[in-house]
């Protein structure tokens, strides 16, 4: 691998994570919970959260971390750019979800989808 790519991996791996702390952090995505969605340890939550950490491009968690970024970006969208009504969001149970919040689906994998899937249905009819 050339240094150049080298280079734009590590920049990519910098740029998910740190999107990943601040949609957590947005959304009021605790470093436990955070931690279940990405599959990764609490004490790499701690590391990634202190730059001791990036996440790694071809793992389970890149995959997980772009699909919290993706429910992100959806539903920033659809609640207009305010960040506590997405975050009571999250929070609320939620009638296409059996009752269930987002915030507590998101923790395994089949939720997270389930998620972005409804908020990317949701971002169309918009």
């Amino acid at each position: 691998m050339s240094f150049s790519a080298v280079t734009e991996q590590q920049s990519r791996s910098a740029v998910l994570s740190k999107a990943v702390l601040n949609a957590a952090e947005i959304l009021g995505i605790s470093n436990s919970r955070l931690a279940k969605i990405l599959g990764v340890s609490p004490a790499t939550i701690t590391r990634l959260g202190g730059g001791a950490y990036r996440l790694s491009e071809g793992k389970k968690e890149w995959e997980f971390g772009v699909l919290l970024v993706r429910l992100f970006r959806s539903l920033d969208s659809i609640a207009g750019g305010d960040n506590e009504l997405a975050a009571r969001w999250m929070q609320s149970g939620n009638r296409a979800f059996a009752g269930r919040k987002p915030l507590e689906l998101v923790e395994t994998a089949e939720g997270l989808v389930r998620v972005v899937s409804y908020l990317d249905a949701s971002r169309g009819i918009v």
